[in-house]
């Protein structure tokens, strides 16, 4: 199963994230985590590594080759989120280069790119990049990946969704996070993601719960789990530093209950 992450800045999806792809390896799944976000560069520090991987854009010859290949696809017509760029083989977690993955118990961490400069243009050739790797990545029985995607809706314009099986949106305690929730349900629809969840993070109260609550499934979202607000939490992504056990650790282990039952 390939599960995007989603959702507004802020949120929390790179924490959901950590907090997700730790539970399914302890349950004995392989976790690939797919960093799709080009402008967090903090996620593997908060799933424990102590540096991040080199990005499959390196791989590819870096953004100026990535462009090249994009421009024959523009010159024959194609829209940016049908280009091929990758080789038209299937990819296997077990066969991603070393230097470009780390692993740590149970957990593989693949990262797409990053914008490393300014000027640099925009953020087009990682999207395309992400959504073919996704698209042609082969999972085995035990295997899952979890993407964590830019902030907002940009990577469903880039064709990303196409390339998942779930979809699962953080939403915090906020009128703009519900609003770009349902925003995103009505694009993973179009999409064609067979299925779309919500999870709600930063929750103060069982009172806030059950108002987010109401408000999801008033759009036609489905929650599929509530993480409490854990200082732990916020102490440990202020410190660069790996996720610990506490409240948001016992919580996202319904969440993980509830995604598995749709496997």
């Amino acid at each position: 199963m390939k599960i995007s992450v989603c959702g507004k800045g802020g949120s929390g999806k790179s924490i959901m994230v950590a907090l997700l792809a730790k539970e399914l390896s302890h349950r004995g799944y392989q976790v690939l985590v797919v960093d799709c976000d080009e402008s967090n560069s903090a996620l593997y520090r908060i799933l424990g590594f102590d540096r991040p991987p080199e990005s499959v854009l390196d791989l590819m010859g870096g953004k100026s080759k990535l462009k090249e290949k994009m421009s024959v696809g523009f010159s024959k017509g194609q829209p940016e989120a049908k280009m091929q760029v990758l080789p038209p083989d299937q990819i296997l977690v077990s066969q991603l280069p070393a230097e470009h993955v780390r692993h740590a118990d149970g957990l593989t961490l693949l990262s797409i790119g990053k914008i490393q400069h300014s000027l640099e243009g925009c953020a087009c050739p990682m999207g395309v990049l992400g959504r073919e790797f996704l698209g042609k990545l082969s999972l085995g029985k035990k295997e899952i990946a979890v993407a964590d995607m830019e902030a907002g809706i940009e990577h469903f314009g880039r064709g990303l969704g196409t390339s998942v099986d779930a979809v699962l949106i953080v939403v915090e305690p906020s009128f703009e996070s519900l609003q770009l929730a349902s925003r995103i349900a009505q694009l993973a629809a179009e999409s064609r993601v067979r299925r779309t969840s919500a999870v709600l993070n930063k929750v103060t109260s069982a009172e806030m719960g059950a108002r987010l609550t109401a408000e999801l499934n008033k759009r036609g979202i489905r929650p599929v789990g509530t993480v409490r607000y854990d200082p732990q939490v916020f102490e440990a992504a202020l410190e660069g530093r790996g996720l610990g056990e506490g409240t948001a650790t016992a919580d996202v282990r319904g969440i993980a209950d509830a995604l598995l039952a749709e496997t």
